[in-house]
């Protein structure tokens, strides 16, 4: 018969409830994915606020209706997403693949909408660069092909 000790029982069931209580840790592209594969638009910006780092740079591109760049969630909700829910009927991104390599993570797809105020409706490509550092956001740059998006503004 093999004697255990107490000592030795407790470091076991300490290892073990460990391994089992432990939270997989997230990779930077099961991060961004979050972002966009929620079940709900709500669900993606509820997993983006509890990545973005406080200070996150948010770039728009330049010639987009909200070009410009934006610092920390409470400028980009403002500038950025309350516009697009607005704005848009429907506005959404719809990713066909990402490309990620450690600190950074590209999102590629399509933009497609319906502007209120014109009835016009869209469809951009357009790609998202986002740069992360010790699991948060801290950066976003956006890439896309404007014209669409402003010929239905128009």
């Amino acid at each position: 018969m093999v004697k255990l000790s107490a000592t030795f029982i407790l470091a076991v069931l300490l290892i073990l409830s460990g391994c089992s209580l432990s939270e997989k840790r997230m990779t930077n592209l099961d991060i961004i994915k979050s972002t966009y594969e929620g079940k709900t638009s709500e669900e993606n910006g509820e997993n983006l606020a509890k990545y973005v780092a406080e200070d996150i740079s948010w770039t728009e591109a330049k010639g987009f209706p909200y070009g410009g760049t934006y610092t920390g969630l409470e400028s980009i909700t403002k500038n950025v997403f309350s516009r697009l829910g607005g704005e848009w009927i429907d506005y959404k991104f719809t990713p066909e693949d990402y490309v990620a390599n450690e600190d950074k993570v590209v999102a590629y797809g399509t933009y497609t909408g319906t502007y209120k105020l014109t009835g016009k409706p869209f469809t951009a490509r357009v790609a998202h660069v986002w740069k992360l550092k010790n699991g948060k956001i801290v950066s976003f740059e956006q890439f896309v092909d404007s014209q669409p998006v402003n010929d239905a503004i128009k």
